[in-house]
């Protein structure tokens, strides 16, 4: 028997998005980013005069962190690599930032001084650039609100990097605007995941 008619009867695998009962946990996922990241960025510009970030620790163990780490996992049965990776991994950035702000893990009074700290912090922020970088590139096939959205979150996280880095105020509040208009682009994106028919 030839190969030719080994191959008789064999279709070749499809890559688009598996049938599934789980329901499309896309809008949960962008509308804990955009709740958890408008928080926090309403605070890195000051607004009300906040100085301090840690009310925003409850949004991001469980709406930033918890909410979307499991729309990232629901993802992935359905064949969604792109949402499951961005997901999870913001998720997880929010867990991990949470664990950061929190005294009793003990991560800032790690450091010998605030100095060293906020340089650790700026490399922990631009390695989130990096990552939204990869996943701005993948999101070129996909529509423009996701290009918009990790576009501006590049920025965001590269602004309070050097925020970070430099002490300058100014540019960790710049980081703070450009997270505020990240916030309404994910906002925009989990309505149009939400008004969309199953």
């Amino acid at each position: 028997m030839s190969d030719t008619e080994n191959l008789k009867g064999y279709e070749r695998p499809t890559h688009g998005p598996r049938p599934t009962k789980i329901a499309n946990p896309g809008a949960l996922g962008l509308f804990s980013f955009a709740s958890t990241t408008f928080i926090l960025s309403l605070y890195n510009v000051n607004a009300r005069h906040i100085t301090t970030p840690n009310v925003v620790l409850g949004m991001a163990v469980f709406c930033g962190g918890l909410a979307q780490l499991l729309a990232g996992m629901w993802e992935f049965p359905r064949g969604n690599v792109f949402g499951a990776t961005a997901f999870t991994s913001y998720g997880a950035f929010w867990m991990s930032y949470a664990v950061i702000l929190i005294p009793g893990f003990g991560v800032a009074s790690a450091y010998s001084s605030t100095e060293e700290f906020e340089q650790a912090i700026g490399i922990y922020l631009v390695t989130w650039f990096v990552l939204t970088v990869m996943l701005l590139i993948g999101a070129l096939r996909r529509n423009i609100g996701f290009i918009a959205l990790l576009f501006f979150l590049a920025i965001t996280f590269l602004l309070l990097g050097i925020g970070a880095w430099t002490s300058k105020a100014a540019i960790s509040k710049a980081g703070g605007g450009f997270g505020i208009l990240t916030a309404w682009i994910a906002y925009y994106c989990g309505l149009s995941e939400l008004l969309v028919k199953d």
